[in-house]
């Protein structure tokens, strides 16, 4: 799916930035730039959007105002230079809140919560990064973790754990956002509470999954799907 997107934004550096982010990642295509808050609500009134990228300090309407008042379907990243609006961001519903300077790494993990398929490319390698960026304690920390490194993620009602070979690391997000941001061929859900990367296995029964020495359940809904990837790999 194509994600058609609009900036808007009353900074021409942080614009230019975004507008070349976007020309990086083929299924979005940029339809519009705005640094006047109410000539994009007048674009949105009259042409698809399925994304905007937007400014939370801007002259006449805030980013948070425009939120509210743009139509429920249109998906949200707020963009500032102000940490102090995430949580509010985040109350919004937005797929992400990004904090300048913004690097292509966190715009990237950014977007590609947007795909309800996993596996996005980026046109200039066409290879989607074997990592991710996670947030964990602080207003900007993020821990780099390689995808390879993944044991499985377990959900802890608002927050997830990942689990890695080295360590595990505890953020503030949902275990559907986790699943958006992970390849489908290398990682599969098992039970409302755990994905699994499949490469990490050691072995498995009718009822549980077992990676690094943990028993992991196999939830009944999940069940079929998962022993179906599993044929397509068993002699």
């Amino acid at each position: 799916m194509i994600f058609k997107c609009i900036i808007v934004d009353d900074e021409p550096p942080a614009t230019r930035i975004l507008e070349n982010y976007i020309g990086k990642v083929n299924f979005l295509e940029k339809v519009g730039i705005f640094n006047d808050a109410l000539k994009a609500l007048e674009f949105l009134n009259t042409q698809q959007v399925d994304v905007i990228f937007l400014d939370i300090q801007m002259p006449q309407l805030t980013g948070l105002q425009i939120s509210r008042i743009i139509s429920k379907d249109i998906k949200v990243i707020f963009t500032t230079a102000y940490p102090d609006f995430a949580l509010e961001g985040f109350e919004l519903n937005a797929v992400d809140y990004l904090l300048k300077p913004i690097s292509f790494e966190r715009f990237y993990q950014a977007v590609s919560k947007l795909n309800s398929e996993p596996k996005v490319e980026v046109s200039n390698n066409n290879n989607a990064p074997d990592f991710l960026f996670i947030k964990t304690d602080g207003k900007n920390k993020f821990q780099k973790v390689f995808l390879n490194d993944i044991l499985y993620v377990e959900s802890l009602q608002n927050y997830v754990c990942i689990h890695t070979v080295k360590q595990q690391i505890i953020t503030h997000s949902s275990l559907k956002n986790v699943i958006e941001s992970l390849p489908s061929t290398d990682f599969i859900q098992i039970h409302k509470s755990y994905v699994i990367s499949l490469q990490h296995i050691e072995s498995t029964d009718n009822f549980s999954v077992f990676i690094n020495g943990k028993e992991l359940p196999i939830g009944a809904t999940f069940k079929d799907a998962f022993f179906d990837e599993i044929d397509q790999n068993k002699i």
